[in-house]
């Protein structure tokens, strides 16, 4: 085994293979802590060249190779298990943006590029790049690609899926497919880049991508809501999209605990209404056309407030205001621990449902474990809801947790009855592998493991993970 990991080494210097184990504990355990991770070496490769000689030996030595981005992921599928027989390739160093293209409105970037970076690119080359996530000042674009992240820009522009063109893999025996055309039209074929995205590194690791970009929004308007039910945010959403069309570029809700504890717990912020309501909506119109959007919105909160639909709202006077808004969404899944433990889904269901699910689901947690607080929150414009509970006041984390599956399937078989997801934009990993078999279709179930199978036949990607 040392003569291997010597071998592995060398194909990136032995500045780049961390064998130290407390220099590799960032690559080790995920933001949540919920999974810790074993590994005898990571390998931090600086070029594709170097990727695909790691995984041409791992495919001929049978060794497990777990491929990690940003180590943002929330299913734990970048981290290793505590085996400690898989190597980790963190992708970190790959991070060039290989081209702008402005004309094409395209960019290339490399698979370690900080999202937040490519945003940046874009907006210097007078584009707008959409993906937008909590964590995208550390999340990476092949991290973002490989879990199909979505995100609150997806109600307009889509998920991570929508806005890759081409993309430059490398193949479980080290092949690397050349797929980065910036074509938006091209029929020769099965479109293979949708094997790789949502993948979580499974059938091979993504490298590189040609990424859309679009005109730079010259025109936003944003207000804080405050309705009574979340059949009244659908009904502001409706209004919003039959006045506003295709400008409504964001529309986030939220209950009134989840605002509360905010409000207790987050620094520097403030309620930006009057008083408190039973739930919130953070809506956004957006346009790269040069046309004011305020008036636009106040006619529409201005209707919702004659049809009874909005109790109160705030609009942003300014970009910094707007910001402020965000921040109280933004800002809850993470604030949630200062109460205690709490079980976590991130479920989609149709847009039109989602009220019957927050209604169903929360009742039938309380239900389940009296005194529990659901805090059902999330992207309301694309029926993507992050259902978590938070334990009761004063309760045993430990004991809570361990309730767990329980609480799994009180939501999830709410979920299943809607025809929803149990997993919208976080992926499977490690934390809903045992779940996939029976909320897949089982077709696709067995087309899913026959490409693994021809994609990775020595199961050396990412093992145990997805399937």
């Amino acid at each position: 085994m040392s003569d291997l990991l010597s071998r592995f080494a060398a194909i990136v210097g032995e500045k780049y293979a961390i064998r130290d184990p407390q220099d590799q504990q960032p690559y080790l355990v995920e933001m949540r802590d919920l999974y810790h991770g074993r590994t005898p070496l990571v390998l931090r490769p600086g070029s594709v060249a170097e990727v695909s000689a790691i995984l041409k030996l791992a495919n001929d030595s049978g060794t497990p190779i777990v491929p990690q981005g940003g180590n943002t992921g929330l299913v734990g599928g970048q981290v290793p298990h505590e085996s400690n027989t898989e190597i980790v390739v963190s992708l970190k160093r790959l991070d060039r943006i290989r081209e702008i293209d402005a004309t094409s409105n395209t960019m290339t970037c490399e698979a370690g590029v900080v999202l937040a970076s490519a945003q940046k690119a874009a907006d210097e080359a007078d584009r707008f790049f959409p993906l937008s996530l909590g964590a995208e000042g550390s999340c990476t674009i092949g991290g973002n690609l490989s879990s199909n992240a979505g995100g609150t820009g997806a109600l307009a522009y889509g998920v991570a899926r929508d806005l890759v063109v081409g993309l430059e893999v490398v193949l479980a025996d080290g092949r690397v497919l050349n797929g980065l055309n910036k074509l938006k039209k091209d029929n020769t074929g099965y479109d293979l880049k949708n094997l790789f995205v949502g993948a979580e590194g499974t059938l091979g690791i993504i490298t590189a991508a040609v990424l859309k970009m679009f005109p730079k929004l010259q025109s936003r308007a944003s207000a804080f809501v405050g309705l009574k039910s979340p059949e009244d945010a659908l009904r502001l959403l409706n209004l919003a999209n039959a006045r506003a069309g295709g400008s409504v570029t964001l529309c986030e809700i939220m209950p009134r605990v989840g605002l509360e504890f905010v409000l207790k717990h987050g620094s520097g912020v403030r309620n930006p209404l009057a008083g408190m309501h039973d739930w919130y909506v953070l809506i956004e119109l957006a346009t790269a056309a040069d046309k004011p959007l305020r008036e636009t919105l106040e006619y529409i909160l201005g209707a919702a407030f004659e049809e009874g639909v909005v109790e109160d709202a705030a609009i942003a006077d300014n970009l910094d205001q707007a910001r402020s808004f965000k921040h109280l969404r933004e800002t809850l899944a993470e604030i949630q621990k200062f109460e205690g433990g709490s079980i976590k889904h991130d479920v989609a269901v149709p847009v039109a449902l989602v009220p019957e699910l927050i209604r169903k689901g929360s009742a039938a947690a309380v239900k389940l474990i009296p005194g529990c607080r659901p805090v059902p929150f999330g992207h309301l414009g694309d029926g993507n809801i992050h259902f978590n509970i938070t334990q009761p006041v004063g309760a045993d984390k430990e004991q809570f947790l361990a309730r767990w599956e329980e609480m799994n399937e009180v939501i999830h078989g709410l979920v299943a009855d809607q025809h929803g997801s149990i997993s919208a934009e976080h992926g499977i990993g490690q934390l809903k592998r045992h779940l996939l078999h029976d909320v897949k279709d089982p077709v696709a179930f067995a087309l899913m493991q026959s490409l693994k199978k021809t994609l990775d036949p020595n199961n050396i990607l990412n093992p145990g993970k997805v399937l």
